[in-house]
């Protein structure tokens, strides 16, 4: 996996990245730091990454176990350290999960799952932070 990131020019403190996959992104910072604020900060775009790594895995789980999954969405709160590295210190992720016929255990499964053995990014981030989360499951 590769990514470039270029630095936009002098104006500001914002990022044009491309992935190894051929797709654009563009970063920039808050005014306080520099940034014009014109697109995410890199730390949120860690976060949307995690969000989007463990809704994933538990899209495919429930797809693999037969659910009628119809939405899967994810709000994470994050609290970070007040000291440089700003690293991430707490993650919260609330998982709304929405299908006809739905089972608890299936959905309470394939969250445990994404995130003791699947999702890459939030057992990265939980080697930093405190991960919890919780789910609910809305029926059709």
């Amino acid at each position: 996996m590769e990514c470039k990131v270029s630095w936009l020019g002098s104006g500001g403190m914002a990022f044009s990245a491309e992935t190894g996959s051929g797709h654009l992104l563009n970063m920039d910072g808050s005014p306080e730091a520099g940034g014009r604020n014109l697109a995410p900060r890199p730390m949120e775009l860690l976060l949307a990454g995690a969000g989007g790594c463990t809704a994933f895995d538990v899209v495919l789980i429930l797809q693999r176990s037969r659910q009628a999954v119809s939405a899967c969405d994810v709000t994470l709160q994050a609290e970070r350290a007040a000291e440089d590295p700003k690293v991430f210190t707490k993650i919260n992720l609330h998982f709304q999960v929405k299908g006809k016929g739905l089972d608890q255990t299936k959905v309470d499964r394939a969250v445990k799952l994404s995130h003791e053995k699947y999702c890459s990014a939030t057992i990265m981030m939980a080697k930093t932070a405190e991960l919890t989360y919780s789910v609910e499951v809305i029926s059709e």
